[in-house]
């Protein structure tokens, strides 16, 4: 194996959920330039029609993910296209952030069952297809909150080092069977959330990263990329800090 096919996947095809914007839409992208048939899902019509204009006409989907119907329908119009999916990028996620002691049950539910409970329904959808072609690439988008911790972030915490715990179970299960399970904790990335901020903020910010510098979310798409390729194959169990050295194990 050349260098250049180490990262090759061709004839692969891949689903990254929440696809239309930052980090999801990055990482289709990317996969897409690797040579495999990429699909994305947005939880909008409007996201949908953003992704189909990047990666190519219906492959941008609408997906709730906590919809188990929803999920199995999903995966079974993007395997009856393309064949079953190999690579699967769980990305979807939300928030709903609030301190502790105001923190209402729906608002700890609503984030646990999106960006937690909703990786795991994802995942158990493709596993079929990925037993039957023994091979599979399952990459959970974490967060360097899920290790470092943030105040007003307890919900999103929780969900995103649940992530890893899952996706180590996975691996566990899986590996015997050629499927791979694993996660990146990105660390603040330039997307819509950090624009946000003021320059004051945003330098402040910038001075806890010994690199100096917000990610972009090409930095994380090229890492999944490599996860999802041959180069990848003997990598599982694990989580891929990207964060610009703000937190090192």
């Amino acid at each position: 194996m050349s260098a250049i096919d180490s990262y090759r996947l061709d004839g692969k095809c891949a689903l990254v959920t929440g696809a239309s914007r930052g980090i999801g839409h990055a990482t289709a992208l990317w996969l897409k330039e690797l040579g495999a048939e990429v699909f994305g899902t947005a939880t909008t019509e409007g996201g949908a029609e953003a992704i189909s204009e990047s990666l190519g006409a219906g492959c941008g989907l609408v997906l709730n993910v906590t919809d188990g119907e929803a999920i199995a329908a999903t995966v079974a119009e993007v395997s009856g296209q393309a064949g079953p999916i190999a690579i699967l990028v769980n990305n979807a996620a939300i928030t709903r952030d609030q301190l502790l002691m105001r923190m209402k049950d729906e608002d700890w539910d609503d984030v646990l069952d999106t960006n937690l409970r909703g990786a795991m329904r994802v995942t158990r959808a493709c596993l079929r297809g990925m037993l039957k072609a023994r091979f599979g690439r399952i990459i959970g988008i974490s967060s360097v909150v899920g290790y470092a911790g943030n105040p007003g972030q307890a919900n999103y915490c929780a969900a995103k080092a649940g992530l890893a715990g899952f996706s180590r179970a996975v691996a566990h299960e899986l590996g015997a069977r050629g499927i791979t399970a694993n996660v990146i904790a990105p660390g603040f990335i330039d997307t819509d959330m950090t624009r946000a901020l003021d320059e004051t903020q945003r330098d402040r910010l910038k001075g806890t990263i010994p690199l100096g510098r917000l990610g972009e979310p090409s930095d994380i798409a090229a890492c999944v990329g490599f996860l999802a390729g041959p180069g990848g194959a003997y990598i599982t169990g694990q989580t891929v800090h990207v964060n610009g050295g703000m937190y090192m194990t």
